[in-house]
């Protein structure tokens, strides 16, 4: 019989009955009236077409068929009551992973990817921090806090492992280039909204932007400064999306959309802006990293380098 179609009310009363050889007891274990008892059982046995229980006048007696089939409930109720144990203790013992990461890039580009780590590793539990503070890392245990920042190295007091250099270029929805003013070349923008992400770097430095682009593309006195700014790519990105103006992206941040074809790059690979900031992974500078988080580790070194061989194909293209 299919697990689906077992009638698990009437097993769970039938085996509290045989345990307890009695329908009274067995209901007051369960919570239930005696005559709710009664009737599962009753029913258990007219769905499996034999009696299970002999009954007379002081009670009722387990029968051969019956203790057969209580003494086979009970050992399965030992392993499914084993494997809830089980399930538990590893719960407990799992390490935990604390990652903070920049609110739009733990949104647009490590989200999308965690769920293959976490379908094909165990034992880890990861707590994600949408925060562009500097969090200090640290090992803890069999788990670890870490942090991925976007800045300008070195980053002091800790290890730093490379995950992508930066880069940035107008994107837009395909919609206002059918629709919209000409969108061709860089003095073209002074006919378009410009959507702008001011950042506060935690380090104190300034973050490159449309005032560095236009005047890199010889433009910047003729196209007026930006006119919407937000303090998150996010939030500019969905701007741009829903076709409200172009703004300035980087590969992870655009990549994903750029591939679905819900962002365009008007310019192609042209007029492309060289970004001294980088994205980095930052771990503790001593100690052993423990043997969860280090597959965690190499599992992200090994997804930016393959985003980064992607993206370079594409400029191949």
């Amino acid at each position: 019989m299919k697990i689906e179609r077992l009638p698990l009310n009437a097993l769970r009363a039938f085996a509290e009955a045989a345990r307890e050889g009695s329908f009274k007891t067995a209901a007051g274990r369960l919570g239930v009236t005696p005559g709710a008892v009664s009737r599962q059982i009753k029913q258990l046995e007219e769905r499996l077409g034999i009696a299970l229980f002999d009954r007379h006048a002081n009670g009722v007696r387990l029968n051969e068929a019956g203790r057969r089939l209580a003494a086979d409930i009970d050992s399965g109720l030992e392993r499914i009551a084993a494997g809830v144990t089980a399930a538990k203790e590893q719960a407990r013992s799992a390490a935990t992973l604390s990652l903070s990461a920049p609110p739009s890039f733990l949104q647009l580009w490590l989200l999308p990817r965690l769920a293959g780590f976490e379908a094909s590793v165990q034992g880890l539990s990861i707590s994600l921090d949408a925060n562009q503070s500097l969090t200090v890392p640290a090992w803890h245990g069999d788990g670890a806090r870490l942090a991925i920042r976007y800045g300008r190295g070195p980053w002091p007091g800790v290890t730093s492992h490379r995950l992508f250099a930066d880069e940035l270029f107008p994107v837009c929805a395909p919609s206002l280039l059918q629709q919209g003013q000409p969108l061709r070349e860089p003095a073209d923008l002074v006919d378009h909204t410009l959507l702008d992400v001011g950042w506060e770097s935690r380090q104190g430095i300034a973050f490159p932007g449309w005032s560095e682009w236009l005047e890199a593309a010889g433009v910047d006195d003729k196209v007026a400064p930006p006119q919407h700014r937000y303090s998150l790519f996010g939030l500019a990105l969905d701007q741009a999306i829903a076709g409200r103006g172009v703004m300035l992206a980087n590969h992870p941040i655009a990549m994903d959309r750029l591939k679905s074809g819900i962002l365009v790059r008007p310019f192609g690979e042209r007029y492309i802006l060289a970004s001294p900031m980088t994205y980095d992974l930052l771990v503790p500078a001593t100690g052993d990293t423990p043997p969860a988080v280090a597959r965690f580790i190499e599992w992200l070194l090994a997804e930016a380098a393959a985003f980064d061989r992607e993206t370079l194909g594409g400029k191949a293209d």
